[in-house]
This record gives C-alpha cells, structure tokens and sequence, in this order.
C-alpha cells in the first residue's frame, strides 16, 4: 500500500517551519513524503518520484530552481489564503497547479484581530506587567484605555476574514464602515452592520480603529503610508492580520512617535520577525505578534486536511477544490 501512495515534499516534521507530528500524520495517511532537508541531499534520487509540493509556513519555498528538479510536479498546495510567496504563473507554466486554503483560517484569524484590537485598546499586556512585576506595591489608576463598545471600526477589506471580523464587531456594538473594490451585497451589509466607503481616505477620517484585511497585491503594497496615517485620527489605532508590506513601516513608526495615531496592533511585519534592534519593537504603544493569526490546533488541522484534499485532486488529474489561478 505504501508503494501506491503518490510523493509529495514537504518542510519538515517537528522544527520551527515544520509540522506537528499529527498534522505531519495527516498527509502521511495520503503521501510518502520527503523532508526538505533529505531532498537536499539526493535530489536525482527523489526528484522524478515528487508529485506535490506541500508548502507550510512559505516552507519548502517554492523557488524556481527548486520546481525545475521536479519534472513530475503536478500541483503546488499552500496552507493559508495568501499566495504573495507564489509564482502562480510560473508554477503553471511548468504544467503544475496552485491550491490555498480559504475559509478553514477565516474564524482564527477573525478571532485574533478582535483579540488586537482589544489588547490594544485596554493596555492589557501592560496591565498583565505591572500586575506581575515583583516591583509593584499599588495599582496605577492612570491606565486608561479607549472604550471599544459603540467605537467606530473601518475594516479595509472585507472578504471571508474582513466579513468575520465584521459579525465579531456586533458584539461589541460597534459601527462598522468598510471599504472594498467591489461592494458586497446590501444582505451582507445589513447582516453586520456595515456602511460601505467607496473613498479609503473617508475611512481613515472617520475611524476609530482602522483594520487591514487585505490580500498582498502590486496594488495593496504600500497601501498605508504617510499620507493615509496622518488622515486617521490621532486617538485612532492601526490593526494589520493581512500582510506586513501593506503598511510603509517607516511611515508608521513616524505616526507612532509623533502621535499622529495612538497605537498600533500588528500580527505581521516585513521581515518576520523584525531584527531585534527595530525601533518598532522598543515603542510602548504597539503591540506585535508573531504571525499567529491562524495558529490554533483546530484551524491548523483543518488547513492540512484541505491542502492534501487539494494535492490529492492535482495528482490524480482532478479538479483541484481550491485551485489559484493567476490574475
């Protein structure tokens, strides 16, 4: 039966880019795979015998010189929604297909964003140090954060994820504007709440947390910059789960230290992670997390199962559920 099972080449199992043993058990159930790092070392030997390509964490990247040692390539599967790390044309020009994971990450992420944002309004990681410094003998009463509830929340983007962070928002009774290339349907919008925006900078102007929840795209790069943060109010908050080069680092670093804006919440950055000496990293009025929009055992689980899903239907010549094509 082992025999019978199609190649595929993953990261690792276990490591910092690698899976965990029962996410690595998952596609050992479908696939003989290859680590990385043994590939490495006897490409001639498992080069023809690889029929996928499951990429975990943007590992193994999908460089050109790697996909030509692959002649029997037939389909790249990536976990996540993003495909910025992806050549699609690239990898279909060598006859192969592209997959992402939409929908499984959606909730997680959602989740995390709202978790941002209120972390960020209420100054509870700064809370949590002063309450278990050693040195603290009183409690400050001057750590005052800025009400959520009733607050009003630009969302930039509003796909699967933008939506989620959207319905999440209702909670809290918050007034939802959001702007997108193409509007959603007035059901969706009713559904949650939310006011369209044609004009990003009407957004900005009039939030009190603006949200980015935007794929990385020639057109997104940069979106946010020193134009864009000096429209926002000066008490508003920066929240970015989409992808670091959205927003011009430089620009918000300014923002952050001149108080053109109050804070910043951020799960990504460009590099990950920054270098340790980054200005961004010493600023008390940010707060940064390493990528973790989709980290839980349950969405990481799901995105598994739907990349060998994926991979699956590309070796077998199938339709591929949630195949990429190049814009």
């Amino acid at each position: 039966m082992e025999e019978e099972k199609p190649w595929a080449l993953i990261s690792e199992v276990g490591g910092p880019h690698g899976y965990l043993e029962e996410l690595a058990d998952i596609v050992k159930q479908h696939f003989q795979i290859v680590c990385y790092k043994d590939f490495l070392q006897n490409p001639v030997l498992y080069g023809s015998k690889i029929q996928a390509l499951l990429n975990w964490k943007y590992c193994p990247a999908a460089k050109p010189w790697l996909l030509k040692l692959l002649p029997c390539l037939k389909v790249v599967a990536s976990g996540g929604v993003g495909i910025d790390h992806l050549d699609v044309p690239f990898i279909n020009s060598l006859g192969a297909k592209v997959a992402n994971t939409p929908g499984v990450v959606s909730d997680a992420t959602a989740d995390l964003a709202m978790g941002l944002l209120l972390a960020s309004a209420r100054n509870i990681l700064e809370g949590h140090q002063i309450a278990t410094d050693p040195k603290t003998v009183h409690i400050p009463q001057n750590l005052m954060g800025v009400e959520v509830t009733r607050a009003t929340l630009g969302i930039i983007g509003m796909g699967e994820i933008g939506y989620k962070i959207a319905q999440r928002s209702k909670g809290f009774e918050m007034k939802v504007m959001y702007h997108k290339r193409t509007r959603r349907s007035t059901k969706d919008e009713q559904a949650v709440g939310a006011s369209y925006c044609e004009n990003l900078d009407d957004l900005l102007r009039c939030s009190d947390f603006v949200m980015i929840a935007v794929n990385l795209t020639s057109e997104t790069s940069g979106l946010i910059g020193h134009r864009e943060l000096s429209l926002m109010k000066p008490t508003a908050t920066l929240i970015n789960i989409s992808r670091g080069l959205i927003v011009n680092q430089d620009a918000l670093l300014e923002a952050l230290q001149s108080g053109t804006i109050r804070a910043a919440a951020l799960d990504v950055t460009h590099p990950e992670p920054l270098p340790r000496d980054h200005p961004l990293l010493e600023l008390p009025n940010v707060l940064i997390t390493p990528h973790i929009g989709i980290s839980t055992i349950t969405t990481a689980r799901g995105m598994v199962k739907k990349m060998v899903e994926n991979a699956l239907a590309g070796v077998k010549g199938l339709p591929v559920p949630n195949e990429v094509h190049p814009h």
